[in-house]
């Protein structure tokens, strides 16, 4: 019989991964914060709008616990547990 030490752990396991489905980051979340990214980067890119661009071609990928975005097959932005990291390119 499981102890009660391993039914909290599957518990807390379960949580976090229903937590992790919930707050998955949408297609328009990660399309904003890469035009926000692109233009805190660049002043130039932000006046020729190259953000709204980029997000506008970008491919929105979930993968139900976490996302991503890509660009010609080249990952743009990653999402997880509600926030969303854009990559820094070169």
């Amino acid at each position: 019989m499981p102890s009660r030490r391993f039914f909290t752990a599957l518990g807390l396991v379960a949580a976090t991964l229903a937590l992790a489905v919930v707050l998955n980051p949408s297609a328009e979340r990660h399309r904003d914060r890469v035009r926000a990214a692109i233009g805190e980067r660049n002043v130039l890119a932000r006046a020729l709008g190259l953000g709204s661009l980029a997000a506008l071609v970008s491919s929105y990928h979930s993968l139900g616990v976490a996302s991503y975005t890509s660009v010609d097959g080249h990952t743009l932005s990653v999402g997880v547990m509600g926030m969303v990291f854009v990559r820094d390119t070169p």
